[in-house]
């Protein structure tokens, strides 16, 4: 991952992401931004309990920052419908995962734990942004994901490019209850007694998806260890959420 500073925001990207002129992306940080307490820094999420007013400042920040005309927020729920961003909407749209070729539109999710993962592909200029919590990836947001990509844009699964945000690492996924919750495949990535490794089951997702393991990349950075950098739900239940955005520059239209 390479750390990005712009002003008090603090922000991580993928190397072979960033080597696509004409996209931006960014795994952003707590860090910056005009929440306080619980919320310290830069929450992105309306639904946390936040003030409204801060997470508007932080969210324009943000945006600022990505250089974009709209930030795309999803009314997430878990679940693994994707939305096509084709213009403006009234309001968010319930999915967890969202595609575009619209130039300015900044895909986001929001996470505190849960991965954010950013699609792109460089041939046909198309980008996505998926929300995969537990139940998400149970669910199978992430082919489905590429389906949409596949069949409403024509992108090849071998020409996407990859990149799993900051979340919950192995050392911190632990699941009391996995023999109910989670589906047996995901036990070839269980970590000692009950801890999973979500990062290589959505790497393993991703490559049944159709993309070139050399494609994908795992910032393997833990929202739950770094307290300093991250909001995390299972640390502090009354927490703020990051922002991962991911979208096509005005520029390149």
């Amino acid at each position: 991952m390479e750390r990005r500073c712009s002003g008090e925001l603090v922000y991580d990207c993928f190397p072979a992401l960033s080597s696509v002129s004409w996209l931006f992306h960014g795994c952003f940080t707590r860090k910056g931004g005009v929440s306080t307490g619980p919320f310290q820094g830069l929450n992105a999420g309306v639904s946390s309990g936040d003030d409204g007013e801060s997470v508007a400042a932080n969210r324009e920040a943000i945006l600022r920052e990505s250089g974009g005309s709209d930030l795309v927020v999803l009314s997430q729920v878990h679940g693994n419908a994707v939305h096509v961003h084709a213009g403006p909407e009234l309001g968010p749209v319930e999915a967890d995962a969202v595609v575009t070729d619209r130039p300015g539109a900044m895909l986001t999710i929001l996470t505190a734990d849960c991965q954010a993962v950013v699609l792109v592909d460089p041939v046909r200029k198309v980008v996505a942004n998926a929300h995969a919590g537990w139940r998400g990836s149970v669910a199978g947001v992430l082919s489905a994901t590429v389906s949409v990509m596949k069949d409403r844009f024509d992108c090849r699964p071998e020409d996407l490019l990859a990149g799993i945000g900051p979340s919950l690492g192995p050392c911190c996924a632990e699941f009391v209850h996995y023999k109910k919750e989670l589906p047996r495949v995901f036990c070839t990535h269980r970590v000692g007694f009950n801890h999973f490794d979500f990062w290589a089951i959505s790497r393993d997702q991703l490559c049944d998806a159709g993309l070139a393991a050399s494609n994908i990349a795992a910032a393997q950075l833990c929202t739950r260890c770094d307290e300093e950098h991250y909001y995390s739900y299972r640390r502090s239940h009354t927490t703020g959420r990051m922002a991962t955005v991911i979208g096509i520059k005005p520029t390149a239209a």
